[in-house]
């Protein structure tokens, strides 16, 4: 995904019509697929702190995703001249980041995501943004239209906040809107279309100036650009439920037909188009309906050893392995400029990342009382608490990526494969008027997935998934079998791996250091893992014996609680129940990568890895499948 020199873009005049409005300009700016709107908040940004001589920290800059930040931010370090220093966060990590600033007293860690957005919400509303070193003199937000829920009235109270000392430029396309299925109820969903664009305009009145960016920049082929005309469609969508819903299945459908036209890219499971994905010199993504579907085209190429990446969660949010090699490196608890280029000299710090970007990025959260240093205790606080700026917590880019449509958002790849959609409407529900679905939701979806591509659009045949499916009380996908309670698997996350100790210290006695060489130099990302039960007894009453993590024929880590709980939670068919029996192995498994995580300072150093609490951990992903004893029934956990 590289991006073109600033140079070889001009700016239409609608992108300079943006880029130039002052800094107390309260701007929205409606912007279809591809229509170079990254683009243009980098020079809106340059132009901010250039000519509109605002600093750095004056300006806020919010995004929906971490890949959108990413996208941006590496947009910045790359084109950007004056704005180098400003810093791109998700609405998630800067709610996150200002609960701990204004109350620090407070463990932020045990609210759950929404109730952080909550509590920023009213932490807004008393003063607390004013709290920091600046206060936003303006406020950069990109996909609004994606603003549902706790989320659009944590930016209300923001932009309402400083309405009367501050500017803004929002961006957003309604045709793009694919998040509302974050909001439960069918009609308060319906209700949230479009919702903070209303309430920007109602607010803001004659002093709001709207600007549309209608070119597209990105589709260089018939291919690409087959969707773009139903853009404008799907932004006029009717506001009535019933009409709405009309309209977006006729969308839907022509969108459908138009995928169908397409190419076939064939079966995942045959040999060349296998040997097509590895071969392929550019980026290529693989679109699906949901995680389900994600998960088993991924074991597939998993098996079949074609490297690709599984697109996460914006939630799920790994360090790098360099940042735990540094802490063990030094006793110092504050680093010089100097210094820290001494030590990152001698780490594996991510392709392409300069050290003074990485320098900046690590004082954004751990800036030292001295001038121009390094505070490393309020680092490892940093690495406890989840802290660390998004960009440093972003997986490296991929030439494969599987994802959900609604994970890719804001991406773009040269060639795009889009599992194929269902139809809509059945019969039945042509005679009842009754939908298990939201059809304006279903047509957005579509259509951003087929606005992904810059060259090639391929259809794919839907995969075998039938046996996957989710399982609500524990957020996870799970294999099941014929009969409604049979689990023979269960999808692995980012929390499932413990951080309570490091690795060797905790259930599996081995040498520390020894696992820690061994993650660095041998367990890379892709390679096959597997969970090894170590003994039957339950660990709580309410938890699953302990599992080990193996990787390579070696116990490398063991699971987390929460993987313990979770899997407990799988196993028991209702409240009533006890669970007799656990999986004595679980395959299917890869390492998705190696992390750094942090605990007690204590625990290093007893374990020999250093006084500053930080160490390393694998990452596990895919959907693992159980393995009984072999004169059980093939249904496994059927009964």
């Amino acid at each position: 995904m590289t991006n073109a020199p600033l140079t070889e873009h001009v700016l239409t005049a609608a992108q300079q019509a943006v880029v130039d409005q002052p800094w107390d300009a309260r701007v929205l700016v409606t912007a279809g697929a591809g229509a170079g709107k990254t683009h243009t908040l980098v020079r809106r940004l340059d132009v901010l702190v250039e000519r509109e001589e605002l600093e750095a920290g004056e300006i806020l800059v919010l995004s929906f995703s971490r890949a959108a930040v990413r996208e941006l931010t590496e947009r910045i370090e790359r084109h950007a001249a004056a704005a180098q220093r400003i810093r791109v966060q998700t609405f998630d990590s800067w709610a996150a980041a200002l609960l701990n600033r204004a109350y620090p007293d407070v463990d932020w860690s045990a609210y759950s995501f929404d109730g952080r957005i909550e509590a920023a919400t009213e932490a807004i509303d008393k003063g607390a943004v004013e709290v920091g070193t600046y206060t936003p003199a303006h406020v950069v937000i990109d996909e609004v239209q994606d603003l549902v829920g706790v989320r659009r009235e944590m930016v209300e109270a923001l932009l309402d906040r400083f309405q009367e000392n501050s500017g803004f430029t929002v961006v957003g396309d309604s045709a793009q809107s694919v998040y509302g299925f974050q909001v439960t109820d069918p009609d308060q969903r319906a209700a949230e279309t479009d919702r903070f664009l209303d309430w920007v305009r109602a607010t803001f009145g004659d002093d709001l100036v709207e600007l549309h960016l209608g070119d597209n920049f990105r589709a260089r082929s018939d291919a690409a650009r087959m969707a773009l005309p139903y853009g404008a469609q799907l932004q006029r969508l009717p506001r009535d439920k019933g009409g709405a819903a009309d309209a977006a299945e006729r969308i839907h459908g022509d969108l459908r037909a138009l995928l169908l036209s397409a190419p076939n890219f064939g079966s995942l499971t045959d040999e060349y188009v296998q040997a097509a994905l590895r071969e392929y010199p550019d980026t290529t993504t693989i679109l699906c309906r949901d995680n389900g579907q994600a998960l088993t085209l991924s074991g597939v190429l998993a098996e079949a050893g074609v490297p690709h990446t599984l697109q996460h969660s914006a939630r799920e949010r790994s360090a790098p392995v360099w940042i735990s090699q540094m802490l063990a490196s030094t006793e110092a608890t504050t680093l010089g400029r100097e210094r820290f280029g001494e030590l990152l000299a001698d780490v594996r710090s991510p392709v392409g990342a300069t050290p003074e970007a990485l320098w900046r990025s690590l004082r954004k959260v751990a800036r030292g009382s001295g001038r121009g240093t390094l505070d490393v205790v309020a680092l490892h606080r940093a690495l406890a608490e989840g802290r660390l700026p998004d960009e440093l917590t972003t997986p490296q880019p991929s030439s494969l990526v599987i994802s959900t449509v609604h994970r890719a958002k804001g991406l773009e790849f040269d060639r795009v494969l889009i599992v194929e959609p269902r139809v809509l409407r059945e019969p039945t529900q042509v005679r009842k008027k009754r939908y298990d679905y939201d059809p304006a939701a279903e047509a957005r979806l579509l259509y951003v997935a087929m606005t992904r591509a810059r060259d090639d659009l391929y259809v794919l045949e839907p995969p075998h998934s039938w046996l996957v499916r989710k399982d609500k009380r524990i957020d996870r996908w799970y294999l099941g079998g014929r009969s409604s309670w049979a689990r023979n698997g269960i999808e692995l996350i980012g929390s499932d791996v413990s951080h309570e100790q490091p690795p060797g210290t905790e259930e599996i006695r081995q040498d520390a250091a020894d696992i820690w060489r061994y993650l660095l130099t041998d367990v890379v990302a892709g390679a096959e893992a597997e969970l090894v039960l170590l003994h039957g007894i339950p660990v709580a009453a309410d938890q699953s014996p302990p599992y080990a993590v193996v990787v390579g024929g070696r116990q490398i880590a063991v699971v987390s609680e929460r993987f313990r709980s979770d899997l407990h939670r799988l196993l028991r068919r209702n409240a009533h129940s006890l669970v007799d029996r656990w999986p004595p192995l679980i395959t299917g498994l890869r390492v998705d990568c190696v992390e750094s995580v942090a605990g007690a300072p204590a625990a290093t150093e007893a374990a020999g890895l250093g006084t500053h609490g930080a160490w390393l951990a694998p990452r596990l992903c895919g959907l693992g499948r159980f393995h009984w004893h072999a004169d059980e029934a093939e249904e496994g956990n059927e009964g």
